[in-house]
């Protein structure tokens, strides 16, 4: 029985409808799993784009779920458009240094990545996912609270009207942000720091500004003037940008004469569209998880912005959590299965933070200079050291596909010595990837005649386990999981190594 769309019962309960909770849903469905994700939020805001960096590792999986090529189609912004930061005295002065190939926007027909980092903002990739989420989506409703026993857990949603329902679900994410009901449900709390610098962010509109700026197109433009640091970008082609004052409090903000000082025009035309004060806060919860109950994306974890992991690692935490709920759901692993979730995303989450804030310890402010707002001989004569200072301290920020592609789930309960790391990709033909030959189960690559292929595929028959076998004549056996992390490679499977990555053993 339901009532006004509202279920009695189902699989999985998504508390939360942003891009994390979203992602789980799409995930769960991926492997035939029914959840319903409760959001209060009916529209999706522009207003307020967020996070503009959707990762290579990201758009890896939106092509997993065939959602890589609407993201690209509808982003304002092409991936052809621009891979440059540019550092400047102001967006209409003069250049000081610039970095290439940021955010992996670089990786086009790259063997490192199925897919290139994409700029698209938050929003936009919260309504196509909300368009794959389909009928899971419930909007108008939020999570109360939530009671967890042997068998299950009862959720409490209210709705926008104080209307208020139990829903029973067998397993609840938490993906509802930094004020998480689930994570105080479950007794889990943040550990951490918050930064003590103010930041005002502005989307504004600027008619005519893109035409005037020096520098060509960039992702980023960072204003390194002392009397008024911070970045700003374009969010469209058309008139729409984003900026970033450091340093300024909301209570002292003006933000037309913000964006004019950013841009070095007193007179510049300024339609302030939104305002967000915010601090960066480095927090990550003490546990992710009790036997039912699981914390994914900023109810987990928050890192400051510098580098473009937020919500990234978030998507992450979703296909982790949402490929083993569906293979306990689905009946071919066991429950403690779930319990190698917090083991393998929470060290990859303290170290995006610790990454993050390292990004973080030189912005703006600590890379301006007096002298690089005088005449041209006083700019000359400090932009040598200036440049230098952006390259050495800002390198690592935009080129980290360290830790966006090469994270490893080391010491994970379900992984081989020596595994844990994400399939390493290739191209296999024009436009046809490694990945795209994956399963949606397990998939074992290699030599077809090897006589690991029979035994592991024995051993998927006897458990149930889905086993897709791709073959790659000569080469060495790689069992790859559903998130394409690699379980196992080696010539020869050890006995019960499939039971293994399911944490049957």
């Amino acid at each position: 029985m339901e009532k006004a769309g509202v279920p009695e019962q189902v699989p999985v309960l998504v508390a939360g409808g942003g891009p994390v909770g979203l992602a789980t849903a799409v995930e769960l469905a991926h492997h035939g799993v029914r959840s319903l994700v409760v959001e209060p939020r009916e529209t999706v805001s522009w207003l307020r784009p967020r996070a503009k960096t959707t990762s290579a590792r990201t758009m890896e999986l939106l092509r997993r779920w065939g959602l890589a090529e609407t993201l690209r189609a509808r982003a304002p912004l092409a991936v052809s458009w621009s891979d440059q930061a540019v550092f400047v005295n102001s967006l209409l002065g003069r250049e000081i240094a610039r970095i290439g190939g940021c955010f992996g926007l670089d990786l086009v027909g790259s063997d490192l990545a199925a897919e290139p980092g994409q700029q698209a903002p938050q929003p936009l990739v919260e309504e196509i996912l909300r368009e794959a989420a389909g009928d899971a989506l419930l909007t108008g409703w939020q999570v109360a609270g939530l009671t967890e026993d042997g068998d299950g857990v009862t959720v409490r949603i209210v709705s926008g009207e104080g209307e208020e329902r139990e829903v029973r679900a067998a397993y609840v994410v938490g993906c509802d942000g930094p004020r998480s009901v689930t994570r105080a449900a479950i007794g889990a709390r943040y550990e951490g720091r918050q930064d003590a610098r103010p930041n005002f962010n502005i989307v504004f509109r600027a008619p005519g500004l893109a035409e005037r700026v020096p520098h060509g197109p960039a992702v980023h433009y960072w204003v390194l003037n002392p009397a008024q640091p911070g970045l700003t970008g374009r969010l469209d082609l058309k008139d729409t940008w984003w900026c970033i004052a450091q340093g300024v409090r909301a209570e002292d903000a003006d933000p037309v004469r913000l964006v004019r000082n950013l841009a070095g025009d007193d007179d510049l035309e300024v339609e302030i569209l939104a305002t967000d004060p915010w601090t960066a806060r480095m927090l990550l919860a003490d546990r992710y998880a009790t036997a039912r109950v699981f914390l994914a994306g900023d109810a987990a974890h928050q890192n400051p912005p510098y580098g473009g992991h937020g919500f990234n690692t978030g998507i992450g935490d979703a296909v982790n959590i949402g490929w083993k709920l569906a293979a306990v759901l689905n009946g071919w692993a066991p429950a403690a299965l779930l319990g190698t979730y917090e083991a393998e995303r929470r060290p990859i989450a303290a170290d995006t933070i610790e990454a993050a804030a390292a990004n973080m310890a030189t912005l703006a402010p600590e890379l301006a200079d007096p002298a690089l707002m005088g005449d041209e001989t006083e700019f000359e004569k400090v932009r040598p050291a200036v440049a230098e200072a952006v390259l050495r301290t800002k390198h690592s920020e935009f080129h980290s596909l360290d830790l966006v592609l090469g994270y490893v789930y080391t010491g994970s309960p379900i992984v081989a010595d020596g595994a844990g790391e994400r399939l390493p990709h290739r191209w296999l033909a024009p436009g046809v990837s490694l990945y795209d030959r994956l399963g949606r189960g397990f998939t074992l690559l290699g030599d077809p005649d090897a006589p690991g292929v029979k035994t592991l595929e024995a051993e998927a028959r006897d458990l149930g386990v889905p086993l897709e076998v791709v073959p790659l004549p000569g080469e060495p056996l790689t069992l790859v999981r559903p998130d394409q992390h690699v379980a196992w490679r080696g010539d020869t499977p050890p006995e019960g190594v499939l039971g293994r990555a399911l944490a049957m053993s």
